[in-house]
């Protein structure tokens, strides 16, 4: 049964995964109709009974995955949070689902409350590609060395200029980004790269990937990934990687927010970030 509506708006934040390949990416756009974002306030919009609007916590280009792209929105409508996922859910396409939504502190904000983001890129370095993961994982036939990767990625921990790792359109004001975490991880065929940040540029995870797969592949040496940072230009640097192979893990908050599991890691790829990383 529907509420009726307050005379105020409430915030509610919710989280959300998605597969990206049949998307444009996040963000909607005027003549672009396959946008994530478009089918998340049209579900809503519904359940609501009135336009939504939705903010996210990081936008994810074409082709890229999520496991948990965590959102606000305001609305007057009152519904029970099961009825909000339960609902949504219904309206959207199967490669979309809500996995929550509450109320939050009217000062909370998807983007700017965070504190951090996480982003994992899996790599299958296996002869043969395979036909069901095509969508879920880089394929590679090059045999990667880890070690090589893992030593390689130290030089990009901190707070530096990625300006080399950033897309040539990315609109960003400043290059300038802190890196928290590069962790390289291996389980059988499979690599890891799992990154942590207080933000990310346009391009920047897949950029990095492509320098470190260079690396591992032993067609570029150890300290080419810190050639490129200090060079600044991005035409130093290597390909770059593919969007299927990357996922946004989430965001993450102060805990006066009370938000949990706003990072998550999808089930089917648990096993390998619980591993001990390489190096």
């Amino acid at each position: 049964m529907l509420i009726e509506p307050e005379n105020f708006p409430k915030r509610l934040a919710l989280s959300l995964e998605y597969e990206g390949n049949r998307y444009h990416g996040w963000q909607s756009q005027k003549d672009e109709p396959l946008a994530v974002q478009t089918f998340v306030e049209r579900a809503l919009s519904k359940i609501a009974n009135e336009p939504v609007k939705v903010v996210c916590s990081g936008r994810t280009d074409a082709g890229v995955h999520a496991s948990s792209q965590v959102c606000h929105f305001e609305t007057r409508a009152v519904r029970e949070s099961y009825n909000w996922v339960m609902g949504a859910n219904s309206q959207l396409p199967g490669d979309i689902s809500l996995s929550w939504v509450r109320e939050v502190d009217s000062h909370f904000h998807a983007r700017f409350s965070a504190t951090s983001r996480q982003y994992v890129y899996f790599v299958r370095c296996v002869p043969v590609r395979s036909a069901l993961l095509r969508h879920a994982t880089m394929f590679t036939c090059r045999s990667m060395d880890a070690s090589r990767m893992a030593e390689a990625g130290k030089v990009l921990i901190g707070t530096h200029n990625f300006n080399a790792y950033r897309s040539v359109r990315c609109q960003a004001k400043s290059p300038v980004r802190t890196l928290t975490r590069l962790s390289i991880h291996q389980q059988d065929e499979l690599l890891a790269i799992h990154v942590e940040a207080n933000g990310f540029l346009q391009h920047m995870v897949r950029n990095i990937v492509g320098v470190l797969m260079e690396i591992g592949s032993g067609e570029a040496p150890v300290d080419w990934a810190e050639q490129v940072l200090e060079s600044k230009d991005r035409t130093r640097g290597g390909v770059n990687a593919p969007p299927h192979g990357l996922y946004f893990l989430g965001p993450s908050y102060d805990s006066d927010f009370n938000l949990a599991e706003t990072v998550r890691i999808p089930q089917f790829l648990k096993g390998i970030l619980k591993s001990d990383p390489v190096g």
